[in-house]
């Protein structure tokens, strides 16, 4: 019989109010004393009160360094707060999308994610704990803005006396405790996912294609928990020679490199694909929810593009095909491409905050069925979640339905809706106050008196701070960045980003549309906005930097 504790605490904290998707922290502070039960504790609690019902939870993470500490712990607090059923990924391997499906086709409350998505791993690195409800996507703020309150004056939390679960063999272990029995599963973390894959996509259709035109593609998960899941799908399942699929192993610190897939973490998938030797390329982040799509002789798709052409070519997807396409989803920096696709096409277009969790409530609602943020996020309504592999086997769709090439894919699509050159530009690591300044000075100009630079050679047209009412909850976002946009309709974007672990990072997001045939280096194009961004926030001077630590 496992005992129940009721531990009181010394210490509650003031720093734990999620981010965009989760809390966040270095992971020395989440070894703090308490700080990890403290957060736990509340989240526990808040899930009762929400679903005062349903006892069944699943838990997992990415595989980051400090999961397999935390993992038991969760099981042994969730035994102790009255959870009757905990479903856990093997290893403690759950990928986020993976995660949602797994919530969606099996009736759990929730999940709790360890995973700070994107963000570097290992003792010196970050440590994420997420919650995400039962349509299996992010919890909304009402939810964690809760779970917040709560921890601010926590002063105890509960746990069951010390249990041995073997993650490492798929099986089930029942506990009996004084609040009743438990039973707690090891699964498998993919098999659902891929299940739910193989009902969206022509698989057979995209491995015969690969065959028969010998075209050899990659895939580099950085190390992440997405590697057993590329070698089941693009190995097992497509037939590709798993030698061609790279960093396969989930590591906890993702091999010591950043697993955010953009062109200066993965760039050892751009070195590899201008070589020219393969025609497809794909890079995974730590959870497995970004992607980023690279064709032959390391052509770049941006996230915005990616977006605007799956949109595009829904007839290659078997999943649309015959079902109703309610609309599409962007966030407010994601590039204006997928709104020339749902123009002509007449979709129902939605501009979102950045984060997943705005996207969930319109997909209940039956009101999009695909949507994307610039960070390299794609996703459609199969799950609540963005979904890399999922990115990857639209691409790959679309490839062996028209079977042409990345690059001739995305100029096609340039020469019917327009090119929109654009680009992130991203300070990371500063100082909280330092981001401060660069927020208030750029929020100086949404004064209707302000007078405001030119954008290039044209006029500012507006500069508003964006807020955002949900259609369907009512619920309201706010400061969610601060917009310049031209007469001619470029636009600048200043936000202060969500998902760090400590300090700030603004993000400065630069697009322009033509239609015009434009050529050229995307960066030389938008110089001119660069320029702009520069005076108005005046972030040179502020954070002391001369250039942006990463530019995608």
């Amino acid at each position: 019989m496992y005992k129940s504790t009721r531990v009181e605490t010394e210490i509650s904290y003031s720093d734990q109010k999620p981010g965009t998707s989760g809390l966040r922290k270095p992971v020395k502070t989440v070894q703090q004393v308490n700080y990890t039960e403290n957060f736990l504790q509340s989240l526990l609690e808040t899930v009762c009160e929400l679903e005062p019902t349903n006892r069944k939870l699943l838990i997992g993470g990415d595989g980051r360094y400090y999961n397999t500490t935390v993992i038991p712990l969760i099981v042994r607090m969730a035994a102790a707060n009255g959870f009757k059923e905990l479903i856990i990924g093997k290893d403690g391997l759950f990928s986020t999308p993976a995660c949602s499906s797994y919530i969606r086709l099996n009736n759990c409350v929730g999940g709790i994610l360890l995973t700070a998505s994107h963000n570097p791993g290992g003792p010196d690195g970050d440590f994420g704990i997420k919650y995400n409800v039962a349509n299996g996507g992010p919890a909304p703020d009402s939810v964690t803005n809760a779970i917040f309150e709560k921890t601010k004056t926590r002063t105890f939390y509960n746990i069951i006396d010390p249990v041995d679960i073997p993650l490492n063999a798929i099986g089930e272990t029942v506990l009996e405790t004084d609040q009743g029995q438990v039973s707690v599963r090891v699964v498998d973390g993919i098999e659902c996912h891929e299940q739910l894959l193989g009902t969206i996509f022509d698989l057979p259709k995209i491995k015969s294609y690969l065959a028969q035109n010998n075209i050899c593609i990659t895939a580099d998960a950085m190390a992440g928990v997405m590697g057993p899941t590329v070698h089941r799908i693009f190995g097992d399942v497509l037939g590709v020679d798993p030698s061609h699929l790279i960093r396969c192993t989930p590591l906890p610190d993702f091999g010591g490199s950043h697993p955010d897939p953009n062109l200066v973490y993965a760039a050892q998938l751009v070195e590899t694909m201008k070589s020219g030797r393969y025609e497809f390329g794909v890079a995974f982040d730590g959870d497995g929810d970004r992607n980023m799509i690279l064709g032959k002789d390391g052509f770049f798709v941006s996230p915005s593009d990616s977006l605007a052409v799956i949109t595009a070519n829904l007839n290659c997807i078997p999943y649309f095909a015959g079902r109703k396409f309610a609309g599409v989803g962007r966030s407010l920096p994601t590039s204006g491409a997928v709104d020339q696709v749902a123009k002509k096409l007449g979709f129902s277009l939605f501009e979102t905050p950045t984060g997943w969790k705005y996207f969930g409530s319109l997909m209940d609602a039956d009101m999009i069925s695909l949507c994307g943020e610039e960070s390299f996020g794609t996703g459609s309504n199969h799950i609540r979640e963005k979904d890399g592999i999922w990115a990857a086997l639209a691409w790959l769709s679309i490839l062996s339905t028209r079977e042409c090439s990345v690059e001739e894919v995305v100029k096609s699509h340039w020469e019917e809706y327009g090119r929109h050159f654009y680009s992130r530009h991203d300070y990371e690591n500063l100082s909280t106050e330092q981001g401060a300044q660069v927020m208030a000075a750029v929020n100086s100009f949404t004064s209707p008196d302000a007078a405001i630079p030119q954008m290039g050679d044209t006029e500012v047209a507006s500069c508003v701070n964006f807020s955002y009412t949900d259609p369907v909850t009512g619920d309201r976002a706010l400061n969610q960045g601060v917009v310049f946009t031209s007469k001619t309709g470029s636009r600048v974007i200043f936000r202060l980003s969500g998902t760090g672990s400590s300090g700030a990072t603004i993000r400065i997001y630069l697009e322009f549309y033509s239609t015009g045939g434009e050529e050229g280096d995307v960066q030389d194009i938008l110089n001119p906005l660069v320029k702009f961004a520069l005076q108005v926030s005046d972030i040179r001077a502020i954070s002391g930097r001369h250039a942006p630590t990463v530019i995608t």
